[in-house]
């Protein structure tokens, strides 16, 4: 009898404790994926579970400061007041670093999706000594990391975003071409103490994740929720590199290695120009913003700002370049509709500045070169998260694991 009593007590409590999980899981999600704050009525209505079971795990949410109580809403019928559940503002945060050619910073984010501290920092990066900007970054993220501290946040990790080759589960950098660097542990350089879990993504597919929703919401949501861009779309991001991610209801495709998206060493002309990555006639020399700076005659460090001026201005020579990167750009983002048929594009980065004297000639190649074409249009749209996404993306994704994962910060019953 001993014996069959041990046989039946360890499989049954090893089940009940991640039941126990999977309910906390689903309980915030659904604070998380509601577009209006919702109730612990709603939430059981929705779930299924009862409304003792979830009120015993909103405790626990609201407990560990993931989810907060609103103040009580107007009763529409006798009875007591619902009380509506939120995210929980400045309490658990996420921390998103990025390095770019022309920039490093760090951007902590709450689970509201508010930005409660930040630090960017512009420079020329080109060719640099990564063990050095990466401790700088790092001196940058201690800073953030103390300030929120000191307000009593807690952090949950930080997601670090470069502009290149990334192999997300080895955290290593294989190649950034534009910044000369390859063959990186970088998470180690950044010098952070070990209670900040740091891992590393691609800087446009991290800036992607940012344009889904403006709260914090897993990225495989299905419900209804706070988002401002389709859920399927492509985004490009257009700085001195281009970078290109496809999300797919909220997903990225990742591809074989994680390393889909390198628009911007698409071939638009193999006579062209030499890129940095060692091949020729790469969208970047068409369309990244130092092949804009320089076909304009404009310094390479000099701000988009001063490119449109010399738009609006009618420059012959910033007019000539700039439409010749449309044609470019719309070259390339035909062979990505074609082959992968999605019809919205969100442009970021420089791009959507430049938006309203690129989008002629990429629409002319796009017409001209989708082959369904004469039944869809390809929609080409300014990203509705700008300013450094990559940053906000990179802080979400911190923030989506604590949302996909409470029980790791819920107290043990």
């Amino acid at each position: 009898m001993n014996r069959s009593v041990a046989t039946r007590t360890g499989p049954p409590a090893a089940r009940q404790a991640t039941l126990r999980e999977h309910n906390l899981a689903l309980v915030a999600r659904a604070v998380f994926e509601s577009a209006q704050p919702c109730s612990r009525a709603d939430i059981a209505a929705a779930s299924g579970l009862t409304r003792a079971t979830v009120s015993t795990l909103v405790d626990r949410l609201v407990a560990a400061a993931i989810v907060a109580e609103l103040p009580p809403a107007t009763p529409q019928r006798a009875g007591r007041p619902a009380v509506p559940l939120a995210p929980a503002p400045r309490s658990l945060v996420g921390l998103g670093l990025e390095v770019n050619v022309d920039y490093l910073g760090g951007r902590v984010l709450d689970l509201t999706g508010a930005v409660v501290a930040e630090h960017v920092d512009p420079d020329d990066l080109h060719d640099s000594d990564p063990a050095e900007v990466l401790a700088r970054l790092g001196r940058i993220a201690r800073d953030l990391l103390a300030s929120v501290r000191a307000d009593g946040m807690t952090v949950a990790g930080a997601r670090l975003a470069l502009p290149g080759l990334v192999d997300t589960r080895a955290g290593r950098l294989e190649v950034a071409p534009n910044l000369g660097w390859s063959h990186l542990d970088p998470a180690t350089l950044l010098g952070l103490d070990p209670d900040v879990p740091v891992e590393i993504g691609n800087e446009a597919k991290l800036a992607a994740l940012a344009q889904a929703s403006r709260g914090v919401v897993p990225d495989d949501a299905t419900g209804p929720g706070p988002d401002t861009a389709p859920s399927t779309y492509l985004y490009v991001s257009g700085d001195v590199g281009i970078g290109s991610a496809i999300v797919v209801d909220r997903r990225l495709f990742h591809g074989r290695h994680g390393w889909t998206g390198e628009v911007g060493h698409v071939v638009v002309d193999p006579r062209g120009p030499r890129c940095r990555c060692g091949a020729t006639g790469c969208l970047e020399q068409y369309a990244g913003k130092d092949a804009l700076l320089r076909g304009a005659g404009l310094p390479v460090d000099a701000p988009t700002e001063t490119l449109v001026a010399a738009l609006d201005a009618a420059d012959p020579a910033a007019l000539a370049v700039v439409e010749r990167a449309g044609t470019a750009l719309g070259s390339a983002l035909a062979d990505y509709v074609n082959l992968v048929d999605i019809d919205t594009v969100l442009l970021g980065g420089i791009y959507p500045a430049l938006l309203p004297y690129l989008r002629g000639a990429a629409e002319a190649e796009l017409r001209a070169r989708v082959l369904a074409a004469p039944w869809t249009d390809v929609a080409l749209l300014p990203a509705p998260v700008g300013d450094h996404a990559a940053l906000t993306g990179g802080a979400r994704e911190v923030l989506r694991g604590v949302v996909e994962d409470p029980s790791a910060w819920v107290a043990e019953d």
